[in-house]
């Protein structure tokens, strides 16, 4: 869908390119109407002049003397030529050069009467003709003029002020663009406290925007402050109701190893499996609540100084294995949820230190996007148990101390951010290597 900037570009192109075209039509049309209306005029003068030559002689006849016409009218085709008409003669002005003109004879009182017609060399002409009677005689008189040097005038005024009105439309067109970015400036402030707000770094959108933008502002906080009430109400839901099955599910630990099944074997494993699903699935939820939960409160995590300190805590709890753990990660803040990923290290971390015989190593990577890889030097899995690693509570080694919750936590965190999770063979360790992928 096109963007409401290049929508509203492309109305305003549309528009003033209509308005400014149709005045330049119009102007266009004012200028040849004044010019031809001057040229009237000054064929109306020759006319005038042209009928004062006419003289009544003894006899009652009519006469004109062609002598006192304008010298333009006695050049040979000079662009001026006039037809008089009375008592059935017809005098043709010497610019024709004896060539006849069909201008046709107007009834007397026909004033002012213009039209095109072609001239002698098939030039444009502008006639006026007109109809009087004097000394009781009926005279018509056209008189014309060559529209050629007129047209070439106005072509050259309708280029230059063509080019005039496209300098102007440009013009208009730049500063309404500019006027229009400027207008829509404030949508741009309140996309990208949005985008403050998905990082977590702002709770609410604070950007002054037109009136009419602001109801969607003001929906937009007020649904944000519900979600964040609900979310918090669904996780205070989920530790209430944890919390109140610690207490059951105790008891049926307690039941499971109870004397009186020592004679149900059967009976005994099956409660403890389902006892031990009960818990997995109660601590898995409290992990998913919390990490659906921290999408607007989250603060930045720093890698190397999270994972230095988490670091020389695990060392401490599995100091009798004498581990060297490594980090190398940028001292720098990454807008991810700290405790998402102090979370999902932690479970790697925690569990590269179980595996490992003397050497765990972490690398975080900022490029494109944001890479947690860590590799230990222990025994490994084979390919076909790769795969399955991350499935919720599969351990392949039930000797280890653990719920087998880890990986599939790592999982969930990796897939809320739209990460992808890979375990493969270390190649400089020899152990297990689970990358992590995040987009930025």
């Amino acid at each position: 869908m096109m963007s409401l900037r290049q929508r509203l570009n492309r109305g305003l192109v549309i528009i003033l390119s209509v308005v400014f075209v149709g005045h330049w039509l119009a102007a266009d049309w004012v200028i040849r109407a004044v010019a031809e209306k001057q040229m009237l005029t000054r064929l109306q003068h020759d006319g005038d002049s042209l009928i004062d030559t006419l003289k009544l002689a003894a006899d009652g006849q009519m006469m004109f003397d062609s002598s006192h016409a304008g010298t333009v009218y006695g050049q040979a085709y000079s662009g001026h030529y006039f037809v008089i008409e009375f008592d059935g003669q017809t005098y043709y002005s010497k610019s024709l050069q004896a060539l006849v003109l069909p201008f046709a004879a107007v009834p007397p009182g026909t004033v002012k009467q213009f039209h095109y017609a072609n001239g002698p060399q098939q030039q444009p002409l502008l006639v006026l003709s007109r109809g009087l009677e004097r000394f009781g005689h009926v005279i018509s008189i056209s008189i014309g003029e060559d529209l050629t040097d007129m047209g070439q005038d106005i072509d050259q005024i309708r280029l230059a002020y063509l080019a005039l009105t496209a300098m102007v439309l440009l013009i208009a067109i730049a500063l309404q663009s500019n006027d229009v970015r400027r207008s829509l400036s404030s949508l741009q402030a309140a996309r990208d406290e949005l985008a403050l707000i998905a990082s977590g770094r702002q709770q609410q959108i604070q950007a002054r925007v037109p009136l009419e933008i602001k109801p969607l502002v003001k929906e937009v906080n007020r649904l944000l402050v519900l979600v964040e009430r609900r979310l918090h109400q669904s996780r205070t839901a989920i530790g209430n109701l944890a919390h109140a099955l610690k207490t059951p599910l105790a008891m049926l630990f307690r039941l499971a190893e109870h004397p009186q099944l020592d004679a149900q074997p059967e009976l005994r494993q099956q409660l403890q499996q389902q006892t031990q699903a009960i818990h997995q699935r109660i601590e898995r939820e409290l992990k998913r609540a919390r990490i659906s939960g921290n999408t607007h409160t989250a603060s930045a995590f720093n890698p190397r100084q999270e994972l230095t300190a988490m670091a020389m805590l695990l060392h401490n709890i599995y100091n009798d294995k004498g581990l060297m753990i490594q980090v190398n990660a940028p001292d720098q803040l990454i807008h991810f949820d700290r405790e998402d990923m102090l979370e999902l290290t932690g479970n790697l971390l925690d569990n590269a230190c179980k595996w490992a015989n003397r050497h765990v190593v972490v690398n975080v990577e900022i490029r494109q996007g944001m890479m947690i890889s860590v590799e230990d030097d222990g025994p490994g899995c084979a390919e076909q148990d790769m795969l399955q690693l991350s499935q919720r509570g599969l351990r392949l080694d039930e000797a280890v101390q653990g719920h087998g919750l880890g990986l599939a936590i790592v999982r969930d965190i990796a897939e809320f951010y739209g990460g992808t999770l890979m375990i493969v063979r270390s190649q400089a360790l020899g152990g297990l290597l689970v990358n992590v992928r995040f987009p930025l």
